[in-house]
């Protein structure tokens, strides 16, 4: 299957980007959609510090309460060795991970009610690239 690429761009230093329309919308103009294509997509952020992950979409409290965390377990100084001055940035996208995978059923991303993906920024703002790989497991 061929990968298909989003560019985000992002308006913080660290920000969620509900991408999951995107991600719809690439796989609709990737031709795959309908009700005969069932299968995996895999989204994969491919830097180090950005990360892409799935949660709530329905309660924007949730995203403020995921990144007030982070800032607790990574705080932006500290005694670093990385001297880019973006260290917390690695260590909060490397807690994210840099893919997630999602089941596709007729064409459709079978995500949970409250479900969104999310591109998570810890270093921008910047343009990013987001890829998309869909997997069929449609047999013919």
């Amino acid at each position: 299957m061929p990968l298909l690429e989003i560019q985000v761009r992002t308006p913080d230093r660290e920000v969620f980007v509900d991408i999951t329309e995107r991600v719809r919308a690439a796989l609709t103009q990737g031709g795959f959609e309908g009700p005969s294509f069932y299968g995996l997509v895999t989204v994969f952020v491919p830097h180090t510090t950005a990360g892409v992950t799935i949660n709530e979409g329905a309660d924007p409290s949730v995203v403020r309460d995921i990144l007030e965390s982070l800032r607790r377990v990574a705080p932006r100084t500290g005694d670093y060795e990385h001297r880019e001055g973006n260290s917390d940035a690695h260590v909060k996208a490397s807690l994210m991970g840099s893919s997630v995978t999602i089941p596709v059923e007729g064409g459709r991303l079978r995500l949970g009610a409250w479900q969104s993906i999310y591109l998570t920024e810890f270093d921008g703002p910047r343009t990013r690239r987001v890829w998309i790989t869909p997997v069929s497991t449609t047999t013919s």
